[in-house]
């Protein structure tokens, strides 16, 4: 559940650095009245954390179960 999660949260924080890149846009910032406001910063940061703990995904030794 965290992973699926935090690859969530990792796609949200993809979009948004893809319509900066492409647009020059924070769609954060623009939501939440600029990139200082403390709830752009959460968002910020969880976006972060996502990151770090999607690393982890890499390194798991995960197997598909099929459920039937």
């Amino acid at each position: 559940m965290l992973d699926t999660l935090a690859f969530i949260i990792l796609i949200i924080g993809g979009i948004n650095w893809g319509s900066i890149g492409v647009f020059q846009f924070d769609i954060v910032a623009w939501l939440f009245q600029g990139q200082a406001d403390i709830i752009s910063r959460i968002i910020y940061t969880l976006v972060g954390l996502s990151a770090v703990w999607c690393i982890s995904l890499l390194f798991r030794d995960n197997e598909i179960v099929n459920k039937k």
